[in-house]
Formats: C-alpha cells, sequence, structure tokens
C-alpha cells in the first residue's frame, strides 16, 4: 500500500507503525518498524501492551514521493528461538546482503536480540536459528563506521530487563540503582566482519553530564531510558535516546563511537503517548528525524504511528530542538 508523505504526519494509517529506524539504502529511504497490534493485555511498566509479532518495512524515494509498505518481512511464529514481542528492530547493510535486527523474548521470557538476512532492503528477511551470543535487552541500533568498522547498541529499563543484567547474568528481581547512584548506561559492542556477533563482551557505555561526572538514575531527564541511536555529524558522535518516564529524545555528545558522551540537550519534546522513539538519518544534503506518537490511534498508548520532521544542527553542533506540534521548521 501506498500513501503521500507530510512532514508531522503517520507515513501510513493502514497499520500502527513505531520505533522507526530509517536508513538510506540503495538511494531510496527505507524505515524499520515495529508493528503494534490490537489485543486485550493490560499496560503496564513492563511493557504487556506491546504485543508485536512482525515486521513491515516502509520505503520512501524521496519526501515527496509516496511511502511504500512491502508487507510483511518477519513473523515471529519463524524465528526459531522467539516465543513473543517482536520490539524495536534496525537494520544494517554489509557484506552484500542486509541484516535486520531484533529483539524478542525466549521462551524462558528474557529478551535477546536475533538477526535476519536479506539480499532486499524490504525483505523478506530470513532469520538465524539462534539469537545472537551474549545478547539480551531490546532496541538494537547498528552504526557502521567511516573505518568499515560496525557497533552495535542495546539495552532498555524496565520491561526491557536492563537492570536485570548488573550482575552479568539475569536476575529476575532485579531493581536498578538509587536514585543518587549512577544510572544504568546502555551497551556497545562491535560486531565481527559477520555482523552477527560480538568480537567481545558488550561494555557499558558512559554518558557524563558537563562536569564529566555520570548522569544519576534519579536524573530523569537525561538519564538513558532506552533507543539508543548512533549517527555522526563533523566528526563527532551523537548518541541520542529516550529518557523514557519523562518522555524526551535527547542526545550526548563524543569522539569516540563507544563513549564516553557528554549530554548537550534535548532533540524532541514529549509526543502523545507513553513512549519516544526515533532515529536520525541523512538524506542527501538535510538530516532528519524520524519518530512516533499515538495521534492517530485517539492517543492510546500501545497504537502508535511513524512520522518524520527535519532535523537541524546549528553551527556548534548542538541539535536544535523539535516540537512536533509546532511546525516542521522549528521556527
Amino acid at each position: 500500500m501506498t500513501k503521500m508523505v507530510i512532514p508531522n504526519e503517520p507515513l501510513v494509517d493502514h497499520i500502527y507503525t513505531a520505533d522507526p529506524s530509517a536508513h538510506v539504502f540503495e538511494g531510496k529511504i527505507y524505515v524499520y518498524p515495529s508493528h503494534d497490534l490490537e489485543h486485550d493485555e493490560p499496560s503496564n511498566d513492563n511493557g504487556d501492551q506491546y504485543k508485536m509479532e512482525d515486521y513491515h518495512i516502509l520505503s520512501l524515494d524521496n519526501f515527496n514521493s509516496p511511502c511504500v509498505d512491502h508487507g510483511e518481512a518477519l513473523h515471529v511464529k519463524d524465528v526459531p528461538w522467539a516465543s513473543t514481542q517482536m520490539w524495536a528492530p534496525d537494520c544494517a547493510y554489509s557484506n552484500n546482503k542486509y541484516y535486520l535486527y531484533f529483539p524478542a523474548r525466549d521462551y524462558d521470557g528474557i529478551f535477546r536480540i536475533g538477526v535476519a538476512t536479506s539480499k532486499s532492503p524490504s525483505g523478506p528477511f530470513k532469520p538465524e536459528e539462534n539469537y545472537i551470543p551474549g545478547s539480551y535487552s531490546i532496541d538494537p541500533a547498528v552504526f557502521i563506521d567511516d573505518d568499515g568498522k560496525a557497533y552495535m547498541y542495546f539495552g532498555g529499563l524496565w520491561g526491557g530487563q536492563l537492570e536485570k543484567w548488573q550482575t552479568g547474568t539475569f536476575v529476575s528481581d532485579a531493581e536498578g540503582p538509587a536514585a543518587d547512584e549512577p544510572a544504568l548506561g546502555p551497551l556497545a559492542a562491535e560486531l565481527n566482519d559477520d555482523m552477527m556477533t560480538f568480537k567481545d563482551h558488550p561494555k557499558e557505555i558512559s554518558i557524563l553530564d558537563e562536569n564529566g561526572k555520570p548522569l544519576l538514575a534519579g536524573d530523569e531527564e537525561r538519564r538513558f531510558f532506552e533507543a539508543a541511536w548512533v549517527h555522526k555529524y563533523n566528526g563527532k558522535y551523537y548518541f541520542s535516546y529516550s529518557t523514557g518516564s519523562t518522555h524526551f529524545i535527547v542526545y550526548a555528545v563524543g569522539d569516540s563511537p563507544t563513549g564516553p558522551f557528554v549530554y548537550k540537550g534535548k532533540v524532541l519534546e514529549p509526543v502523545i503517548g507513553w513512549t519516544n522513539h526515533h532515529s536520525i538519518v541523512q538524506f542527501e544534503d538535510k538530516w532528519y528525524l524520524f519518530y512516533h506518537d499515538c495521534s492517530l490511534s485517539g492517543g492510546i498508548d500501545h497504537k502508535r504511528s511513524v512520522k518524520f520532521t527535519e532535523l537541524k544542527h546549528n553551527e556548534d553542533g548542538t541539535i536544535q530542538t523539535i516540537d512536533p506540534y509546532r511546525d516542521s521548521n522549528n521556527k
């Protein structure tokens, strides 16, 4: 199905989409979202309302063309190790193929990160028999640097189970740090050339304040919650993420793809609905933010829709904060 796109309006309205990972492949814009479905589960901090079970891939020739839904690219029933909840995915190109990375619960209820491959950016994708060894939690995002090295970033609090991995193994009743202790950071791991395994154990990323101190767990307007994303601008690495409970997309900047990163400010103000999840991509000579909200579903939290708007860097490298309900030009 196709639909003409308008900034700050849903890319598609025949299905609900969320958690967009946008990339430029083969000269087009491809968006890899999750797919929200109707259900009768309770809404809670564990994310039981997000019962997504498949992926549809969207594409645009440019921002003056229709958005194409390429149909189902992967379903949980085709993933041998996965039981439920196919949450936010990402995609990368290497070795003359496309790699779709996705989180799902295994049959023990533990979130892991899987990978599936295709010769086409629109799929369909064939999953590997097992998840990536050493992977856990949610929201994989893969960044390939100018030197060809590929890095995966992942992690999410609460339903994303990151608190349960503080010892290096899964502890089902573990809680996060106290408010006056350093916040839990996202994880990063360099990928091997096969794009399916980690070179080493994932390491926690440091996000620091303006004084070089780690952000604290109680600093909910700035600390990491979920939705890691990395883009590179003028030689600097921009690590952006959702603050979850305060509903901002914020960013930190560093000199290395694995940090440390220094907090700089907000990318996106809160949207309609509880979650906030995004990606940042350059197309031709402009930068764009892809995000989601619940305006199409009337504010119902578990049914979201992907949107986009232009993103602007200032001369000093900072990002202009976007209010998606004011206008698309941030005036």
